[in-house]
């Protein structure tokens, strides 16, 4: 089996990690970014691969696969400029901050054979897959909701608001867990900082089935949270990345029962769940190259992208106003 080649375009503050990781599965074949200096920098500390511009990324017929970790606002550009020169994409989300862009990528990519994948990194995460692991067996039960905190100070983007760029992630883990269609989606956010770019905002997500999910992010808060929180028949579970990785997933197994027409709440201590405690990145960045190989679809394809930039846009509309 011959080596997947992959070349990095955008070397910044996390193309830099995928450069990394790419670079230890041994498949770095060259890195890109607007910044010539900022690219020969990030290139020395790997081997010195070679700093292609776009255009020689494009036209090399040794590279097999494009990462993309350029501003958000060019995603649609970039992702259609390497479909269109043959390579296979995995681009950081969202894959267009245009849903109808987004939707025109997708049968592009189909047409071309090319796989495109999405960064929706906590899909790779062994304690959601291990969330997903206890729905499917049936050991969480029926969801009765679901919730989730991205919190942080900084890094605040100028490109797009933090509904953009923090929620993908969150939206993708809800839709994943909740597969029925969307019936309503409600948002109110407010801008701190700078005119028309939302610091915090709250995005609450209503199911045909009847479930209901609700987010909250803010790039102004005065502590770290990524949390995770479904509530199911059977038991609760709560997904906090923050933590060490013995507690980074806790079940609770209360019970809530009605006696004589009244509810009656029995609580349970938490109890931790034995993860694999394998990085999501590397295990990402592998899928990628797995499906490069085997000619596969991503679990984080074009369709699930456009499931979450659906909702996105909801939140969107909601936000300005707009029915």
């Amino acid at each position: 089996m011959t080596c997947t080649k992959i070349a990095v375009v955008g070397c910044g503050y996390w193309g830099q990690n995928l450069v990394r990781k790419f670079f230890e599965l041994g498949v770095l074949s060259a890195v890109c970014d607007t910044s010539s200096q900022q690219a020969k920098k990030i290139a020395s500390l790997y081997g010195n691969v070679p700093v292609l511009s776009m255009d020689e990324v494009a036209a090399s017929h040794d590279i097999d696969g494009v990462v993309i970790a350029s501003p958000a606002a060019l995603h649609y550009v970039h992702v259609k400029k390497f479909i269109l020169a043959g390579k296979h994409v995995f681009v950081e989300k969202p894959l267009a901050l245009d849903l109808d862009e987004a939707k025109e990528l997708q049968p592009l990519a189909q047409q071309h054979n090319r796989i495109l994948m999405i960064g929706h990194l906590l899909q790779y995460h062994p304690a959601y897959l291990k969330i997903k692991e206890f729905l499917q067996d049936g050991s969480l039960g029926k969801i009765r909701y679901v919730y989730s905190n991205r919190l942080s100070l900084g890094k605040v983007r100028t490109e797009e608001n933090v509904l953009w760029s923090f929620a993908p992630h969150d939206i993708s883990m809800i839709l994943g867990l909740v597969p029925d269609s969307v019936t309503s989606v409600t948002a109110v956010g407010h801008d701190c900082l700078s005119s028309n770019i939302v610091d915090f905002t709250t995005v609450n997500i209503s199911f045909a089935s009847g479930i209901k999910a609700h987010v909250f992010v803010s790039w102004l808060h005065p502590f770290k949270e990524q949390r995770l929180i479904v509530v199911g028949e059977k038991m609760m579970l709560v997904f906090d990345d923050t933590q060490q990785w013995e507690n980074k997933l806790q079940q609770y197994l209360h019970k809530v029962a009605v006696e004589n027409g009244v509810p009656s709440i029995h609580k349970a201590d938490a109890l931790p769940i034995l993860l694999n405690p394998e990085e999501p990145l590397k295990l990402e960045c592998q899928h990628f190259l797995d499906c490069i190989q085997n000619n596969q679809e991503s679990r984080t394809n074009a369709q699930e992208a456009i499931r979450v930039l659906e909702v996105l846009s909801m939140a969107q509309k909601s936000m300005d106003g707009i029915s």
